[in-house]
């Protein structure tokens, strides 16, 4: 399996997952919206159910538009550099050493918050605390492997942006 097909599978696996996630989330608070408003009692887990979909959600999301390019960029500095060869293979590599440094801070950090977490149980649902940090260490992990694999191959760093300048 080549790595663009693998890297479509995981897009459309990403997607599903957050759209599920966004779909339970909108049926708890609806459902719970209705019941506050229409019979005066509500649902206690939507709140926490919406929260921890929410946080997965975000970091999933993060984690697949790493590979599609999509995270913000500022091209303007990098977009000058591409007519030098020399020089945008030194800011190509400077960007990914400050990206996997930003990885290993935040995996570093939200591990730490997950070991915290193994202890204590949500107050509704009473799952394990350390599912909301969770994703973010999968996420930093994920994306530093990413970053990693894109060092080993010494790929050209892909804007993503074409002729657009940011």
């Amino acid at each position: 399996m080549n790595g663009e097909a693998s890297v479509g599978r995981f897009q459309r696996a990403a997607n599903l997952a957050m759209a599920i996630c966004l779909g339970v989330m909108a049926v708890a608070v609806f459902i719970n919206v209705v019941l506050r408003y229409g019979f005066g009692s509500g649902v206690a887990a939507s709140e926490e159910l919406s929260r921890l979909l929410f946080v997965w959600m975000v970091f999933l999301g993060a984690t697949a538009a790493y590979p599609a390019g999509e995270h913000m960029a500022f091209t303007s500095l990098v977009g000058l550099l591409q007519k030098r060869p020399r020089a945008f293979a030194l800011m190509t590599l400077l960007i990914r050493l400050l990206v996997l440094l930003a990885c290993v801070m935040v995996a570093w950090g939200a591990w730490q918050q997950v070991i915290v977490g193994m202890g204590s149980r949500s107050v509704v649902l009473a799952y394990p605390a350390a599912l909301l940090p969770l994703p973010a260490f999968l996420s930093a992990v994920a994306i530093g492997v990413m970053v990693i694999v894109e060092l080993i191959k010494n790929e050209p760093l892909d804007l993503g942006h074409g002729t657009e300048v940011e």
